[in-house]
């Protein structure tokens, strides 16, 4: 058990960390944060514009410092992009400061959410699936690593549900710590 006072989601995109996210937070009383909405609103700009004008490099730069100081809040529900974990300085930073749940999508499953979504810039692939299952390979390792908690969300028909099985394991496996215990 992991005792902390802020719950952090990480998994890859299409897994439902935001929208799963929202609903956990609002069960839990919590105030919900999205990294990629953080990172848009004090940039100004989208994250295509961002990897556009700066390359992943220079948005990876940015995510990193706003993973800091969003996970020195203590009592938030965060949802990370999906390659937040890809620098240690981050998975250090997350395990230190909160609970932290994978949410588990397999690439058949974030196919089919993310068949219409033509805004996230590492999806612009010839091949869709095969991106997925490089990144995959690179990032499942890095989210096991960390996860005191792993949701197969690819498993439920839909983001409430998993939100309800979600809680039902953070029940049981989370201590929730006083907002004051931040690292």
């Amino acid at each position: 058990m992991n005792p902390a006072p802020n719950l952090f989601l990480i998994g890859p995109m299409g897994a439902g960390k935001s929208t799963v996210g929202r609903h956990v937070a609002e069960r839990l009383e919590m105030p919900f944060v999205d990294l990629d909405h953080e990172i848009e609103a004090h940039t100004g700009a989208s994250i295509p514009l961002i990897f556009e004008l700066e390359g992943e490099a220079g948005f990876r730069d940015r995510e990193r410092t706003l993973l800091a100081e969003c996970t020195a809040r203590a009592g938030i529900v965060l949802a990370t992009g999906g390659g937040a974990v890809l620098d240690a300085r981050n998975r250090d930073v997350l395990r230190a400061r909160g609970f932290v749940a994978w949410l588990d999508a397999d690439v058949d499953a974030q196919l089919a959410r993310l068949a219409r979504d033509r805004a996230r810039p590492l999806l612009r692939a010839p091949d869709r699936r095969e991106r997925l299952i490089e990144m995959a390979a690179l990032r499942n390792p890095l989210y096991a690593e960390i996860a005191d908690l792993r949701l197969a969300s690819s498993t439920h028909h839909n983001s409430t549900q998993a939100a309800h099985d979600l809680l039902a394991r953070l029940h049981a496996a989370w201590h929730r710590a006083p907002t004051g215990a931040a690292a």
